[in-house]
């Protein structure tokens, strides 16, 4: 009897002991089951900016520049699934339970900021498909196959969020429970967060123009409401409060930099879609932005002409394209027909520009927008200058005589003293006097005047912003209808769903596809946004 106590004994801890290693076995000790929440946040920030690197396939697509060379890529529509952010979202639901856990309390900076990013990213992922699991979406294993949201109930708890985040941090602000680390576009700065909530809160009303009349939105009122009490609703006051991403060489290069030049240089042109619309207004943003073509140099035009700058349809055919860019000879202009990137300003060093994720230029012209549909009362043209003005200047161009520079014959792209110097004259109120350019008044023309700025100011930041607008407004209008731009020469009006939707929640992406597109996933389809 007691052998038999002994080895029943024995068996218990035997198996008792296999249960521990097994456990173990589940939990990798290579991989952390907790991360701080500040180092949560550093990621969630690198995720938003990672999708509106300048240069990259959307910018294209916003029809700023071109390829030209087919290895690379094209100008091409032909869109299929959507990126979206539902990993980065989890990772916002962990900030918010590891800032709790760590006794932030229920309104932390981390809860607060964590409404801020639900806000950004399901505006953004909204914008590029239409509906989307939303009540549902963030349940993990407890719920695989979530319903699918309208898009009407996406923006209307889009709006609820930002109400709240902004809320919560001006009790924050008011408190002692407003430690804030891990941030790297504010440097902890609550203040400034802010602001970029409610400067994002009116992109996102003026996004749903045509929306205007629907009383569960109350647009007007929304917007009037932030303008009219600044000490509850502060927003971006100037360029220094823009949320942007500031390039650090060596850690993070400029996406285009010496390093890539000499495969890059000639394969890329800028588009006639954006330097078209420079040209037009005299504008003197086309010297920082392009190089002049060098079949215009050979013509006898000067880099200081407006007219030796040409952009490339990018509705035209790649193998036209290409050989009418024209290849290099080394370093320097060759005699091509299109205008390349700006080699000064964006080849001669690692850190370019700051790329602006939400900037002071675009609130300008939201406010203007706002003003001309009747929005709001105020000055629309007093905004519009301020956004021209802001813009203008995030280039250095300033009222008197400014220095450009283009890269001489078999020069080192790298080198200052290898850049012809050539000046240019600038006085604002000379070119705000042209007819194209001063405010037409709160009219279509002047919403247009608006909206072609608003474009301009767009280059090369914000990620699909100058898309949204075209696509909302039709301003400016995009080259298409030519093998360039494929899909049966139109511009798409949506991305498709992931494909991983089709085999993981096949129902609910019926349903919501038969709900908006009469069960097509079609990308020429007008979401609920635009119709």
């Amino acid at each position: 009897m007691k052998k038999y106590i002994l080895t029943f004994t024995a068996a218990v801890i035997l198996f008792t002991s296999c249960k521990k290693k097994f456990e173990d076995l589940e939990s990798n000790p290579n991989l952390p089951e907790s991360v701080p929440a500040a180092l949560a946040l550093n990621g969630i920030e690198t995720s938003m900016a990672g999708f509106q690197r300048p240069w990259n396939l959307e910018q294209r697509w916003n029809q700023f520049a071109c390829c030209n060379y087919n290895y690379y890529g094209n100008q091409e529509y032909n869109w299929s699934g959507a990126s979206l952010f539902y990993t980065t979202l989890k990772n916002v639901i962990k900030m918010e339970e590891e800032a709790k856990a760590g006794g932030g309390g229920d309104v932390n900076p981390y809860s607060a900021l964590g409404k801020f990013f639900r806000a950004y990213f399901f505006y953004e992922m909204t914008m590029r498909v239409g509906d989307l699991p939303m009540k549902e979406a963030l349940n993990g294993i407890n719920n695989l196959t979530p319903k699918y949201d309208t898009q009407k109930e996406i923006f209307i708890q889009v709006i609820k969020w930002l109400e709240e985040a902004n809320t919560d941090i001006t009790a924050l602000i008011a408190s002692a429970n407003n430690t804030l680390l891990g941030d790297y576009f504010f440097n902890n700065d609550l203040r400034k967060w802010q602001n970029v909530v409610n400067t994002f809160r009116l992109r996102v009303l003026i996004s749903l123009s045509k929306k205007s009349g629907d009383a569960d939105l109350a647009l007007g009122s929304s917007f009037s409401a932030i303008m009219s009490n600044k000490p509850k609703y502060p927003v971006i006051e100037s360029m220094n409060d823009n949320l942007q991403f500031v390039w650090v060489n060596p850690f993070n290069k400029y996406p285009i930099n010496p390093d890539n030049f000499g495969f890059d240089a000639t394969r890329y042109n800028m588009s006639s879609t954006h330097i078209g619309l420079l040209t037009s207004l005299k504008d003197p943003r086309v010297f920082a932005v392009a190089d002049p073509a060098g079949s215009q140099l050979k013509a006898g035009l000067l880099p200081s002409d407006h007219d030796a700058y040409v952009g490339a349809s990018p509705a035209e055919d790649l193998a036209d394209m290409s050989t009418k860019a024209g290849f290099d000879n080394g370093p320097g202009f060759t005699p091509g027909k299109y205008s390349f990137y700006g080699r000064y300003r964006y080849y001669r060093t690692y850190t370019a520009e700051n790329t602006i994720l939400i900037g002071y230029p675009e609130l300008c012209f939201n406010i203007a927008e706002a003003i001309n549909l009747g929005w709001i009362s105020g000055n629309a043209e007093e905004w519009y200058i301020k956004g021209i003005k802001a813009s203008i200047g995030f280039y250095g161009i300033k009222d008197g005589i400014n220095d450009f520079y283009y890269l001489k014959p078999g020069g080192k792209v790298t080198e200052s003293a290898d850049y012809i110097n050539y000046k240019v004259t600038f006085v604002f109120n000379d070119y705000y006097s042209q007819p194209a350019v001063a405010y037409a008044g709160n009219n279509a023309t002047g919403r247009n005047q608006i909206l072609n700025q608003k474009y301009l100011a767009f280059f090369q930041n914000s990620g699909f912003e100058a898309y949204y607008n075209q696509r909302r407004t039709g301003v400016p209008v995009f080259a298409q209808g030519g093998p360039g731009t494929g899909n049966s020469g139109q511009i798409p009006k949506r991305f498709q769903y992931p494909g991983t939707e089709r085999t993981t929640n096949p129902a609910n992406l019926a349903e919501a596809l038969q709900r908006q597109f009469a069960g097509q996933d079609n990308i020429n389809a007008a979401m609920w946004l635009i119709q």
